[in-house]
């Protein structure tokens, strides 16, 4: 099985923290170990390894994920969330660190502040990864590329545009992980929703070394044509529920509907569709929300281009991926 020794004890805060090559080899790893867990191979790569997993988010994937990851390769996880331990309370985030450094072999943490994740990987002296921060969320794009590898194979050239929110954790990490591969990325948003111009210039240079290029546009109709790839995700993020009114007025126009699929040129043929999930797809999904579809309908989630439940079970084989890489004794 391919480990590459660069990247033992290595963390992931952002996917600006892997190479170009890394990122690839990673889900390089995570295609072979999907391949040994449909075969029904349980490993023992992970064999006495226990993981912390902090979680100040409440979360469905990534703790799953995680979860198994480590339990199909014979690790040992303990989750931890806001009211089992001090962190950021009674006990600072640094001191939490170097307790956890000394029981664990590894952190995953789930929560608000970059700077937090970032403390504790400083102070801890484990790997720590980032499963989602209000800035960053590189394990989603892991998962994402892994997907659209295995849809397309070849990713290099493919075009994929991402249509709403354009500076929420998920777009700002889908912009630089599609750049790094060598995607064409689009973030269609509305203006008042751009991403930070700086962190485009970084993915605009990051794709021009690898062929590709990255755009901001506002016309979705415009945006769309040729896209391989149509991902969205909730127009109001964890914290800003106060902005439900607002953000519903601003991304109306941006709902990933048939009609907007049909306008890629691809519908029926090279084109899926992606979404990190949890998703506002019909009323029926919950009736208390009484929305109707928000940021997709619900005939392009149940799609047979839809490939959103792949891609959730592969926040599993990516999240393996990485523990085992950083991990692994062999």
């Amino acid at each position: 099985m391919f480990l590459n020794s660069d990247l033992k004890r290595r963390s992931l805060l952002s996917i600006d923290d892997f190479t170009d090559r890394e990122m690839s080899e990673i889900i390089d790893l995570a295609i072979e170990l999907k391949r040994r867990r449909d075969a029904g191979v349980r490993g023992d790569l992970l064999r006495r390894k226990n993981i912390a997993l902090i979680f100040e988010k409440g979360s469905t994937r990534t703790r799953c994920a995680a979860t198994i990851a480590a339990r199909d390769e014979g690790g040992n996880v303990e989750y931890l969330n806001r009211n089992d331990i001090h962190i950021g309370a009674k006990e600072s985030v640094k001191d939490t660190a170097r307790v956890l450094g000394r029981m664990f072999d590894g952190i995953l943490f789930r929560g608000y502040s970059q700077d937090t994740v970032r403390q504790l990987r400083d102070y801890s002296g484990v790997p720590v990864w980032n499963g989602l921060t209000d800035d960053c969320h590189p394990t989603q794009i892991l998962a994402d590329l892994m997907t659209m590898r295995q849809c397309f194979g070849d990713i290099r050239g493919k075009k994929l545009v991402y249509v709403g929110d354009g500076r929420n954790n998920v777009a700002n990490s889908l912009m630089l992980g599609c750049a790094k591969a060598g995607v064409n990325y689009v973030t269609c948003t509305p203006p008042e929703l751009c991403p930070n111009p700086d962190l485009v210039a970084h993915a605009v240079e990051t794709a021009s070394a690898n062929g590709a290029e990255v755009a901001v546009m506002h016309d979705p109709a415009e945006a769309v044509r040729g896209a391989n790839v149509l991902y969205t995700d909730v127009w109001v993020s964890m914290g800003e529920e106060s902005k439900k009114a607002e953000r519903m007025r601003l991304l109306s126009p941006y709902r990933v509907d048939m009609e907007l699929a049909g306008r890629t040129g691809n519908l029926g043929g090279d084109l899926i569709f992606l979404h990190c999930l949890p998703a506002f797809h019909d009323s029926e999904t919950d009736s208390s929300r009484d929305t109707g579809a928000m940021e997709v309908t619900d005939d392009v989630f149940e799609s047979s281009f839809s490939k959103v439940f792949d891609e959730a079970e592969n926040r599993m084989h990516t999240i393996k991926a990485l523990f085992v890489s950083s991990l692994a004794d062999e």
